[in-house]
C-alpha cells in the first residue's frame, strides 16, 4: 500500500443547531488516510459516524477545519469545481441504497457517468456481471431484493472508475449473511483496483476486513 496521504481532515468541527440548542457533532477531528487504504469508521450510534464521512466526501461543509483531497483543500474549491471532483473521483455506497425507481438495475449504474457525459453501457454490463447481477440488469428496484439493490448500488459507485469509495453503512439493512456477501463484493472490487475505501459500520466484527479501523466517540476518534 502507498504511503501517500490521499485524504486528510484537520481539526474538523461540525456542529447543528435545534432550536436554541447547539448539537456538537464532530470536535476537532484529525485523520490521514493513505492511498489505496481500507479504513473503517466504527462507534456508537450518534457518535459522529456520518457526519465525519460525509465531511470527508464532500458531502457536508465542516463548520471548521480543513479537508484535503490529494493535497487539495476541497471546499476551498468552488460549488461546481467540487461537484465535478465528487462525479470523477468519488464514489458513494450508501445504507438505504438510493436507485431510482423508475429506473433499472443498468440504468441506475450508468447514472453516474451519464451525468459526466459518458452514455456508455458496457461498462454498466460489466460492473452489474462482476457482482453477479447480469440477468438482472433490466429489473426495477422493486423487483430485486436488498442484497440486490445494493450490488446494484456498488455498481453504480465504481462506475465512474473512482480513486475513493465512500460507504456508510452498506450492510446496515441487511442481514448478516447477505451483508457479508455484499461486502465481501466491494472489498474485492476496490482492492483490485487499489482504490481507497473509507466505511462507516457499527460492525466491529466487520471492521476487521479493512487495513484499520478507527473509534468515534462523541465527536472525536478515541482509536
Amino acid at each position: 500500500m502507498s504511503e501517500e496521504i490521499h485524504i486528510e481532515g484537520r481539526d474538523l468541527h461540525r456542529s447543528f443547531q435545534i432550536g436554541k440548542k447547539v448539537i456538537e457533532v464532530l470536535r476537532g477531528v484529525d485523520l490521514r488516510v493513505r492511498r489505496g487504504e481500507r479504513l473503517f469508521l466504527c462507534g456508537a450510534s450518534g457518535a459522529g459516524k456520518t457526519s465525519l464521512l460525509y465531511t470527508l466526501a464532500g458531502l457536508e461543509r465542516p463548520n471548521r477545519g480543513e479537508v484535503l483531497v490529494g493535497g487539495r483543500s476541497l471546499y476551498d474549491q468552488p460549488a461546481h469545481d467540487q461537484a465535478r471532483l465528487r462525479n470523477r473521483m468519488m464514489g458513494y455506497v450508501f445504507q438505504s441504497y438510493f436507485l431510482l425507481p423508475e429506473l433499472t438495475a443498468l440504468e441506475n449504474v450508468m447514472l453516474p457517468a451519464m451525468i459526466g457525459g459518458n452514455r456508455s453501457a458496457e461498462r454498466a454490463r460489466t460492473l452489474l456481471e462482476r457482482v453477479g447481477l447480469e440477468a438482472r440488469s433490466h429489473h426495477l428496484p422493486a423487483e430485486l431484493s436488498g442484497g440486490e439493490q445494493q450490488r446494484v448500488a456498488i455498481a453504480r459507485a465504481l462506475i465512474n472508475d473512482p480513486e475513493i469509495v465512500f460507504a456508510d453503512e452498506p450492510t446496515g439493512n441487511l442481514d448478516s449473511r447477505t451483508g457479508e456477501a455484499v461486502m465481501g463484493a466491494l472489498l474485492e472490487m476496490v482492492t483490485e483496483q487499489k482504490r481507497t475505501l473509507v466505511v462507516v459500520t457499527h460492525d466491529l466484527h466487520l471492521a476487521e476486513s479493512g487495513d484499520r479501523k478507527l473509534i468515534l466517540a462523541d465527536g472525536r476518534l478515541v482509536k
